[in-house]
């Protein structure tokens, strides 16, 4: 929603990404029948010269929903990877915050810090979703909108801070875990979703003190950063999936005309994992 808002006007086609097959051809790196990555828009066909396509790895296993391409193993799986080991820079035996948990990227996310061997917390926006982050190992899980106190929640959860925080929400909430950061804690600001249907703009309150007396790090970064290891990892990923160490869930709606109501009720919390369109 903010890349549409900013960089779009009426008429554009909406930006999006495919796992789409090919099916003719007159470039012999993509013959018909292969399936490809692309970031064509919403439509149900279009024509490329080969440019911006990405052939699905060559370990995809045919069991493997080719869609996973465009979650857990694609874009959002690749921001979670990135944004911890790079932005982050997670250790072993580090706690680490995530909100937004059962989402694409956070749902990735909580899994990787426990595969890295870290306490996990993670917080949703429903009991169904704290039921499946304790599914996929999360340490401790917290229905947002249910508890009296944000700041009690996140000091019982890790009475003795987080070292990282991986934050897809912003607003409030980033304001409130800034405070029940360690020393020498580290800030991945990934989204904000709190904030793309704002109007007006949120005020305070603020985290200089908070981030100056724990000399914290905050960073703010776009996965497109390192697309030159791009095939790093994905290869990490997928061998996590095969192995049955990252598993995901795909929230699928039907039908091209649905894409929109898919949309919305994405920016509103109804999915679990990724939400994707099949056509």
């Amino acid at each position: 929603r903010p890349y549409s808002q900013r960089d779009m006007k009426e008429g554009d086609i909406m930006i999006g990404t495919q796992v789409a097959r090919v099916v003719e051809s007159k470039n012999p790196a993509f013959t018909v029948g292969t399936f490809v990555v692309a970031n064509s828009g919403w439509r149900t066909h279009f024509i490329s010269d080969g440019k911006g396509l990405q052939l699905l790895p060559p370990a995809w296993p045919e069991s493997l929903p080719k869609s996973l391409a465009l979650g857990t193993v694609g874009m959002p799986g690749l921001t979670a990877y990135f944004g911890l080991l790079e932005v982050c820079k997670m250790k072993p035996g580090e706690t680490v915050l995530v909100n937004a948990a059962a989402g694409a990227v956070g749902s990735v996310v909580g899994q990787l810090a426990k595969i890295a061997g870290c306490k996990v917390v993670g917080c949703a926006g429903s009991d169904p979703k704290v039921a499946y982050l304790k599914k996929l190992g999360f340490d401790e899980a917290f229905n947002y909108k249910t508890i009296t106190s944000l700041d009690e929640a996140l000091r019982k959860a890790s009475p003795d801070g987080y070292d990282c925080f991986f934050d897809n929400v912003g607003g409030e909430f980033c304001s409130i875990a800034v405070n029940h950061m360690k020393k020498y804690g580290r800030i991945a600001i990934c989204g904000a979703i709190s904030q793309y249907n704002d109007s007006v703009p949120q005020k305070g309150p603020y985290i200089q003190l908070p981030m100056i007396f724990k000399e914290l790090q905050m960073e703010g970064f776009l996965v497109s950063r390192w697309s030159n290891r791009r095939e790093e990892g994905l290869k990490a990923l997928l061998k996590w999936v095969i192995e049955g160490k990252l598993k995901y869930h795909e929230q699928v709606t039907e039908g091209f005309d649905n894409m929109p109501a898919a949309f919305i009720g994405m920016l509103k919390g109804e999915n679990l994992g990724k939400a994707v369109v099949k056509v």
